[in-house]
């Protein structure tokens, strides 16, 4: 058996000018495909490599490195695998044709063909996996070089939206300061505490957006002990022309002295966003509109504060995203509302969950108290 191996790899030594002249007539031809362009190159280093594995035993090495060879310079040249297994079966095709022309018997040429076929289908496998593992390397830095591209364009646009947020905060605050003189001159000026609310309503939506984007540090600020019942009667009668308009009743269930350490405007944010929201949603139901906000304190010394309207449920996929930025069911919302609180009660080692039925809508606020 091994003078016939033998016989038969002298015999394509002695045609190889031939062999390789027929492969290259018969390959599927692409300009940029370099092994259909390099028959004469890379198609003699697989007619070497074959006659190699027909006289040592099978050595997975080096049939991989010259796989791997034309594998990155297809993924160099940017062109398809398709093509090139097909050029390469035709080089098998064309080698059992010359054991047809030595006229050997079947029982003596299957282990060749056997040879021939495992050689091949090895050199296939290894050059395809390469291939695909370069393609994809090459689509992960293009993923990766586009989610860049984005995110530097959002980094950007972020931060000339900081800026003109930040500079129109100047003017308000003037203006919000002549206001409040103009209601001491005069308490009966028409429609002046329209005018302030509207304008706290503004300069609140613009320090949601400054902590958003992460303008505003609390480098200016301190931290302070105050009363969690009078922060939260404070924002109700903020919020009181909202509550009006939405035609709302809201009860309160706070117990005196719950007293936290904290930033005071910030969590005062944290529950303006709750409460107008739930008035948000319950501007669609029908019967009664009911806000209930209540609070218990824990035996680790944690309060708990509850904000529960009776609108209608959350849908459980929705509230597995409702706390990521921009992410909003609202027809004008902005998706930075929850985002903000959570960052906020994050910075104050707190929580902030939501829990969400048919009959009612719960969001919790856990803060440590002094």
């Amino acid at each position: 058996m091994v003078e016939v191996e033998e016989k038969f790899c002298q015999y394509l030594e002695a045609n190889a000018n031939n062999f390789l002249s027929y492969w290259r007539k018969n390959v599927r031809i692409s300009d940029a495909d370099p092994f259909s362009v390099n028959v004469e190159s890379n198609g003699k280093l697989m007619f070497d490599l074959l006659i190699y594995c027909l006289r040592n035993p099978y050595q997975d090495e080096i049939v991989k490195d010259l796989a791997y060879k034309v594998a990155i310079e297809r993924v160099t040249a940017d062109v398809n695998i398709s093509e090139f297994i097909y050029n390469v079966n035709i080089g098998r095709t064309t080698i059992f044709q010359s054991l047809e022309d030595m006229d050997l018997s079947l029982k003596s040429v299957q282990p060749i063909i056997n040879k021939i076929n495992f050689c091949f289908d090895q050199f296939i496998y290894h050059a395809v996996y390469k291939y695909t593992e370069l393609k994809n390397i090459q689509l992960q830095d293009k993923s990766l070089f586009i989610e860049q591209s984005h995110k530097d364009r959002l980094t950007l646009l972020g931060q000339m939206s900081s800026s003109f947020v930040h500079e129109f905060r100047n003017p308000l605050t003037a203006v919000m300061g002549f206001v409040k003189l103009l209601k001491e001159e005069d308490r009966e000026i028409k429609y002046i505490d329209i005018i302030t609310h509207e304008l706290e309503q503004l300069n609140f939506r613009i320090s949601q957006f400054l902590v958003a984007s992460r303008r505003e540090t609390t480098s200016h600020q301190q931290k302070e002990d105050f009363d969690m019942k009078n922060l939260i009667e404070e924002i109700i009668e903020f919020v009181y022309p909202s509550i009006a308009d939405g035609d709302v009743v809201v009860k309160t269930e706070i117990g005196a002295e719950k007293t936290v350490k904290g930033y005071r405007e910030e969590i005062r944010q944290v529950f303006i966003n709750l409460i107008m929201n739930s008035i948000d949603a319950l501007k669609d139901n029908s019967g009664r509109k009911e806000i209930i906000i209540s609070s218990n304190v824990t035996e680790e010394r944690q309060i708990e504060i509850t904000v529960t309207n009776n609108g209608p449920a959350i849908p459980e996929h929705v509230q597995k995203t409702i706390f990521e930025p921009f992410f909003t069911t609202k027809k004008m919302g902005t998706g930075i509302g929850l985002y903000v609180s959570k960052k906020i009660m994050d910075k104050h080692n707190g929580a902030i969950s939501c829990i969400s039925n048919e009959e009612s809508t719960t969001f919790t606020v856990t803060l440590q108290l002094e």
